[in-house]
């Protein structure tokens, strides 16, 4: 019977499962929280995977959620609190917490899976996304909302989002769309479908068999592999209806080079479907759906969140976290747009508002804009500082699948 270890200095925000000396077990527990990531469960996980990595003993490392979800994401509860009380410098330690945790699993050494079992979504989903294992089931659910909140896709997000097939991580980043467990699999956010039934089976296989193993590391992530393939299945897409199903419109709408240019394709994606007389009179419900999430979206993140996927393609994951991470400090601070204020006020206080941006069209949103949030920091707060990650000798696991 595997056993809960504690701390006691420790908040339960993180448990510790022990099966055996070889495998460990972290387990997200903030389940009434949807398992949102506190600044504290960011210090211990930050502190635990450093820990796991240098003990010798330990040949793979578990990550999931308890409850029905991986992680939601930053606990932004814990972010408006901070904002309200001007903390936003101590809010952006959670952000510098976060980042340099991804940097390290993306990064990490050993063989580590991470098991979405339920939401993973904005940090959570980053957090997820950068393991070398991602396990997806029938009960995933995949995005990242953050432009409807007035906030930008980050924490590694302009570098696996950008790395995804014929633009669909512009899709997801600009319109916050959710996927379940077999989208997340064809895209590659997933690395394999495990039904949720098997998934007490492959974790007890795993911990038979890992401890047996004295070999390289390499030849242990073969093994680990082909012991998860033998859980793992190619679930059915849906019919229809599904962003899948319609690549050939996001790669012909997202490709574009402006925001403005990619809502006129879709809206004349749709204006020719009903020229066609397509199904139920030409209303095609996900290009509808999709023309409504980006017109509800903050106008200033969705040009921030754009340009900063375009150049995420071009830079490596150290460099598209620490560029995201300037992005974060000018939102919290508010000074170009209070758009964050204002999507966290119309969540936590009055969810039937509608959120009012400012800029609140996207043409008012200029360039000169846009630029002041990827600049760097030393450039306007001496008290601000540029994002510092560890020397890691490993590239990137999302750039090794």
């Amino acid at each position: 019977m595997a056993s809960l270890n504690f701390d006691h200095h420790r908040s339960p925000e993180v448990l510790i499962q022990d099966f055996n000396s070889y495998v460990r077990t972290l387990i997200l527990n903030r389940p009434r929280y949807l398992n949102a990531l506190s600044g504290e469960m960011l210090s211990q996980l930050l502190q635990l995977f450093l820990a796991d990595e240098h003990d010798a003993k330990v040949k793979l490392v578990i990550l999931k959620g308890n409850g029905k979800a991986f992680s939601v994401g930053g606990d932004i509860a814990e972010v408006a609190r901070l904002l309200d009380s001007g903390d936003w410098r101590l809010g952006l330690k959670a952000t510098a917490e976060v980042s340099k945790l991804i940097y390290l699993i993306a990064t990490y050494s050993k063989p580590q899976l991470s098991i979405a079992n339920g939401m993973a979504m904005g940090r959570g989903a980053a957090l997820y996304v950068s393991s070398r294992f991602r396990m997806a089931t029938e009960n995933s659910i995949f995005s990242m909302p953050e432009t409807a909140l007035g906030a930008v896709p980050e924490t590694g997000a302009s570098y696996f989002l950008s790395r995804l097939p014929r633009f669909f991580g512009e899709y997801l980043a600009l319109t916050g769309a959710q996927l379940d467990g077999s989208e997340m699999l064809a895209c590659g956010i997933a690395t394999h479908f495990v039904p949720a039934a098997k998934l007490v089976l492959l974790e007890q296989e795993l911990l038979a068999s890992t401890g047996a193993l004295t070999s390289s590391c390499d030849d242990l992530v073969s093994y680990v592999s082909s012991i998860i393939s033998n859980y793992s299945i190619q679930p059915a897409l849906k019919e229809r209806g599904s962003a899948w199903h319609n690549m050939d419109v996001i790669e012909k709408c997202f490709s574009k080079s402006t925001v403005q240019e990619v809502v006129s394709a879709l809206e004349k994606e749709a204006t020719d479907d009903i020229d066609d007389g397509h199904v139920n009179g030409g209303n095609n419900p996900w290009l509808t759906s999709t023309i409504e999430s980006l017109k509800k979206a903050s106008p200033i993140s969705l040009k921030i969140a754009l340009r900063s996927i375009r150049e995420g393609r071009s830079q490596g994951l150290g460099e598209c976290l620490v560029r995201e991470y300037r992005i974060a400090c000018r939102i919290a601070r508010g000074e170009i747009s209070t758009d964050f204020r204002e999507g966290l006020s119309a969540l936590l206080v009055d969810r039937d508002r509608i959120k009012k941006w400012e800029p609140c069209k996207l043409e008012l949103v200029s360039d000169q804009m846009v630029d002041r949030y990827f600049s760097k920091l030393e450039n306007d707060d001496e008290e601000l500082k540029e994002l510092e990650l560890p020397a890691r000798s490993n590239s990137p696991a999302f750039a090794k699948l």
